[in-house]
């Protein structure tokens, strides 16, 4: 056990707040220890430390750099036997009730109420041992070109995910971001052929952003779409880059973004408003955003956000884990295609618990 687990360990012993994560393709793990069990939240958005923010809600935690210690240590590589997708039986009922979802999304959107929205359910998966560690290894393992975290708070409970999107990376007056949507299952063959419904959704995400930022930024590039491996999932991803303005800050960009239709949809605030009143649960914190706010924690160059989306993620309670998995609602959408979608999504996790 190296010493960030040992850290980690001791941490959850005194039921004290951590992070714990990895940046795409880093060779560095980096640990957050907070010194207290104070649950903090932004005021300004100027706070430096790891922020971990829910899909709805002006509370947004964060574990302050002033009041925690910073570890990093190099990734020893550890070889895991990825295991082939386990078998999942679909529950009927969990089946019909998202199906059911979907067909109340597709009319909506038929009425003119919203162009897309991003429909989600949860799984619970019962996890007779749950070991940080073991979990973290396995995320690191099988996806390197994601954000792996494990986030713990008493205050909020335990999280752990493999992120393939960006929200916001900023260092100084740079932006990057992406818009990622489309969904199929990576196969044998070497085309990838995108049907037009998956195209129309990703150009969708990508002009939501480009409007949203307009105001805000100068020199807006937008990148030609392409295909990015992500697990065992194929996505449509743009590449997305700006000049913060002046007169703009971190805090009106981020809420102007945030949630991206990439997790609700648009219109954001009717596809919104439908998501809170029809999905059967409380999204909390998946399909937020989490990551390093106004500071590099490897580095302490301050200045610099790395920000991503809470996709592929679990909440932990004890011998159970609840993971969380949704899908883009379009005109076109099938409520059975869209339900095998969201069983796919759910490999990622189901894989490290295996």
């Amino acid at each position: 056990m190296t010493y960030l687990f040992v850290k980690v360990k001791a941490q959850l012993e005194k039921q004290l707040p951590f992070v714990l994560y990895v940046k795409p393709n880093a060779d560095r793990m980096i640990g957050l220890f907070q010194s207290n069990d104070s649950l903090h939240f932004l005021k300004d958005f100027s706070e430096k430390g790891f922020v971990f923010a829910p899909f709805d809600g002006d509370l947004i935690p964060y574990i302050p750099q002033a009041e925690s210690e910073v570890y990093v240590e190099k990734i020893k590589k550890t070889d895991f036997l990825l295991t082939v997708n386990p078998i999942v039986k679909a529950d009927e009922v969990t089946q019909k009730s998202f199906e059911d979802l979907v067909v109340k999304g597709v009319e909506a959107i038929q009425k003119g109420q919203f162009e897309k929205v991003v429909l989600s359910r949860k799984e619970t998966v019962a996890t007779p041992s749950f070991e940080v560690e073991t979990v973290f290894k396995k995320l690191v393992a099988f996806y390197p070109t994601a954000f792996k975290y494990c986030f713990f708070h008493p205050k909020i409970g335990m999280w752990a995910g493999a992120s393939p999107e960006q929200f916001l990376k900023i260092n100084q007056e740079t932006l990057q971001t992406v818009a990622l949507a489309g969904t199929q299952s990576v196969t044998d063959t070497t085309e990838i052929v995108w049907q037009e419904k998956e195209i129309e959704e990703q150009q969708l995400v990508t002009d939501f952003i480009t409007q949203s930022l307009a105001d805000k930024v100068s020199e807006l590039t937008v990148s030609s779409a392409y295909s990015v491996q992500a697990g065992n999932l194929w996505h449509i991803k743009t590449d997305i880059t700006a000049t913060i303005g002046s007169n703009s800050n971190l805090e009106e960009i981020i809420k102007a973004l945030h949630p991206t239709s990439a997790v609700c949809g648009l219109p954001k605030a009717a596809a919104k408003d439908f998501i809170l009143q029809n999905e059967p649960y409380d999204r909390g914190y998946y399909s937020g955003f989490l990551g390093e706010l106004n500071i590099d924690l490897a580095t302490f160059r301050t200045e610099q956000s790395d920000l991503f989306v809470n996709l592929r993620c679990m909440k932990i309670y004890g011998k159970q884990v609840e993971l969380f998995i949704g899908c883009g609602i379009t005109k076109d959408s099938n409520p059975e295609a869209e339900f095998i979608e969201t069983v796919n999504k759910s490999m990622t996790m189901r894989k490290v618990l295996n």
